[in-house]
């Protein structure tokens, strides 16, 4: 694993302390898969991952989960907002495939405005103005 791929502990959200000072004062985004919790804070953006017995019976399940969502925040960290973030996944989640969980999560960075919002698709935003029709006469 090379170093850029690493997450390491200055970038998660480890003690119980902090988990509870995030959830008392965070500002909290949901989907019906997960629900993200972001306090904008100084310093690097950093992680803490709730998945419960209630999403998933199996370790293996909510271990996939945290996974995926450890990987997408990876990906994502350097555009980021400062803060600390806390995501707790639904139920609906243990049934998610990995891209699924993946675009629920960014969905709910972008809503929190903790992502910049999408591009738009080539250089000039479409135009609300519909073509006219050809004159019958031309």
């Amino acid at each position: 694993m090379n170093a850029r791929a690493r997450f390491p502990r200055h970038v998660r959200v480890r003690a119980r302390a902090d988990f509870d000072r995030i959830f008392a004062d965070a500002k909290r985004t949901a989907s019906p898969l997960l629900a993200v919790h972001l306090l904008r804070e100084p310093g690097p953006a950093r992680l803490g991952l709730a998945v419960s017995r209630k999403v998933d019976r199996r370790a293996v399940g909510r271990n996939r989960i945290k996974r995926v969502l450890r990987d997408a925040f990876r990906h994502l960290q350097s555009q980021l907002t400062p803060g600390s973030y806390v995501v707790v996944a639904r139920p609906a989640a243990a049934a998610a495939d990995g891209v699924t969980l993946q675009a629920a999560f960014v969905s709910a960075l972008r809503r929190a405005r903790a992502l910049p919002p999408d591009a738009p698709d080539g250089t000039m935003p479409a135009s609300p103005i519909s073509p006219t029709p050809a004159s019958p006469g031309a």
